[in-house]
């Protein structure tokens, strides 16, 4: 027996043996795999195009959270100091070769921005403080208060009193995104808003952001039901909403944190470009994802608080545009995630479905199918549609469902899809199709590069731009319906009261 069981030891202590070395040999595989791809990686992300002065500038007069100021004239002060350092510090720094007729930060270029009156990276004003309602226009990420002119436009022609705001860290160049974060971009929303209220007193004030600019305006409406002391606004215009956004944004700051560790400036970077844009960043830093993912969860935190408390049904009356193609945010989640949490108050979100005969002819992969919003149990809220008239026809018609109602309606919008048109886009709704840089039909607005149908032909890996780029839809065709709605909506919520 005492020789069995020294056998049975030896067996034991042969297969504890085996397991840990086997352990310790997949531990081995499994961190060398890791460190390989990791390594392949920084080298892959390492090799993007060198980093030009705009992506390596430290602005120091962008606002932040933390400065020290008390009025919006005050920001608006500290905003032409920074437009005076970003001429110092970049364009009368671009080196000889990197000057170009289609570079942004070539003074006298078509892309330069200062060849526009005026030059739409700024914060623009219209109107008066006598007027009898105010707009406030939060723009979206990397982009500029120009994606919202004209709607500011339209908003100055029913005689509102209207501020463009300049988000920090926009408008000047890329680099800016490496610092600036959620707290800086909520300060100056709160900053913006205390002005309007000051120049409007008990007058109603709405708020029209996109994208990020969406997120910022949610954020601040949850934020002054939780903070008396903040003026609430009457109403909220979202368009592309950032809402939700795929989780890896979360993450994407430790690859700038990497690049900082091992010297490698372009790990900072999700994508490097050329600047040929007057009114958009083309390239992208990774602190600008992460900031993105933190606003979201800034919305949702205060969206979970309220739930809790019962308080939802003091948010303010919402309009929503979404576009069922969305290749920056989680287009579902504008439903999931806020228009099913609310109670019943008015609120509305419009989808803009994808060209049906696109869909009906196979070339179109499957997305956020709206139609499932205009069936099932009654919403809280009012659903509106716009799509093919049927799969065979270009006609747009708007399926429309009532809040509160078991079936929908359906009325011609007496527009059509562009035959070569088979989706809008995240960027393209806040644009017509006369828009001076971004339409497809620009007028004599502009005086420079025109983007609406930017598509060149030739040899593949040859163009400095992606494709992708070029067929990216800019100009939404449903605009004047879209500007119908929201003048509707304006209306209703700043009469007299």
């Amino acid at each position: 027996m005492t020789g069995s069981g020294n056998q049975n030891q030896r067996i034991r202590r042969g297969l504890w043996g085996y397991l840990l070395l086997t352990s310790y040999a997949l531990v081995l595989f499994v961190s060398g795999a890791v460190v390989a791809v990791a390594g392949a990686a920084i080298i892959y992300m390492n090799s993007q195009p060198d980093l030009s002065i705009w992506h390596t500038a430290d602005l120091d007069g962008e606002f932040t959270a933390r400065s020290d100021l008390k009025t919006f004239r005050e920001y608006l002060e500290l905003e032409d100091d920074l437009f005076a350092e970003l001429k110092s510090e970049v364009y009368d720094r671009v080196p000889s070769d990197e000057r170009s007729m289609f570079n942004r930060y070539t003074a006298g270029s078509r892309s330069d921005p200062d060849i526009w009156t005026p030059n739409w990276n700024r914060t623009f004003e219209y109107g008066d403080t006598g007027a009898p309602f105010g707009v406030l226009m939060l723009h979206g990420y990397s982009d500029s208060p120009y994606s919202l002119r004209g709607f500011g436009q339209t908003m100055r022609e029913a005689g509102a009193y209207v501020i463009g705001l300049r988000i920090p860290g926009h408008g000047t160049a890329p680099s800016a995104l490496k610092y600036t974060s959620a707290a800086d971009m909520t300060a100056a929303v709160r900053l913006a808003m205390r002005h309007m209220k000051e120049a409007m007193g008990d007058r109603p004030i709405l708020i029209i952001g996109y994208s990020n600019g969406a997120a910022l305006a949610l954020n601040y409406d949850l934020e002054a039901i939780e903070d008396t002391t903040l003026p609430p606004p009457a109403g909220l215009i979202l368009m592309s909403p950032e809402v939700g956004i795929t989780r890896a944004a979360a993450y994407a700051n430790w690859q700038a944190r990497i690049g900082d560790l091992l010297g490698l400036d372009k790990l900072a970077w999700s994508s490097v470009l050329p600047e040929f844009d007057p009114y958009k960043y083309n390239s992208f830093a990774v602190n600008a994802g992460e900031q993105a993912w933190q606003m979201t969860q800034k919305v949702q935190a205060r969206l979970d608080g309220l739930q809790r408390e019962g308080r939802l049904g003091e948010v303010a009356p919402i309009l929503a545009f979404q576009s069922a193609a969305d290749a920056t945010v989680i287009a579902s989640a504008v439903v999931t995630n806020l228009f099913e949490r609310l109670p019943s108050g008015n609120h509305e979100l419009v989808v803009f479905d994808v060209n049906r005969f696109y869909e009906s002819e196979g070339l179109l992969r499957k997305g956020l199918d709206p139609q499932h919003l205009l069936t099932g149990s009654e919403k809280a809220y009012t659903v509106g549609v716009v799509t093919n008239r049927d799969a065979m026809s270009f006609d747009a018609v708007l399926t429309s469902r009532e809040a509160g109602q078991p079936a929908a309606t359906t009325r011609a919008l007496g527009l059509s899809w562009p035959e070569d048109i088979y989706s809008l886009s995240h960027i393209a709704l806040p644009f017509a199709e006369e828009d001076p840089l971004y339409g497809e039909d620009p007028n004599s607005e502009n005086p420079g590069i025109r983007l609406g149908r930017l598509a060149l032909h030739g040899e593949n890996n040859t163009l400095s731009i992606p494709p992708t780029m070029m067929t990216r839809q800019r100009w939404n065709p449903f605009h004047s319906f879209m500007a119908e709605r929201i003048s509707a909506f304006v209306a209703q919520h700043t009469a007299a009261r």
